[in-house]
C-alpha cells in the first residue's frame, strides 16, 4: 500500500507545478519581429496577440508585402511561445515528456 501512497504523491505534486506552470505561461510575452523591425507582433502566453506594431517605412509598400510580413511576425512569436511553454512543462515535470500532450498552439 505504500507503494501506492507514494505514487498519489507525486501525483499531487505534479498537478500543484503543473498549475503553476500554467500561471507562469499565461504571463509570458514574446515578440514576433519580421521585415527588418518592420513589423512586431506581441503575443501572451495563450497565443493571444496582444498587440501589432508597423513602422512608417512598411506603411509605404504594397497592401500583400505588409500581409506576409505580419504572418511572418506572428509565425515568428508563435514559434517563441512554443519553445517557451516547452520548457516551462519541462521544469514542472522534471524533464520527463508526457506522452500525447502537447500545449494548445
Amino acid at each position: 500500500m505504500t507503494d501506492f501512497t507514494k505514487i498519489l504523491d507525486k501525483a499531487k505534486e505534479l498537478e500543484l507545478k503543473m498549475k503553476e506552470s500554467q500561471k507562469k505561461i499565461k504571463e509570458i510575452k514574446v515578440e514576433g519581429i519580421s521585415g527588418s523591425n518592420s513589423v512586431t507582433v506581441t503575443l501572451d502566453g495563450e497565443g493571444e496577440m496582444q498587440s501589432i506594431q508597423l513602422s512608417e517605412e512598411i506603411l509605404k509598400e504594397e497592401r500583400n508585402i505588409i500581409e506576409d510580413l505580419i504572418v511572418a511576425a506572428h509565425n515568428n512569436a508563435k514559434s517563441q511561445i512554443k519553445v517557451k511553454t516547452t520548457e516551462e512543462i519541462s521544469k514542472a515535470t522534471g524533464g520527463f515528456g508526457i506522452p500525447g500532450f502537447k500545449w494548445p498552439l
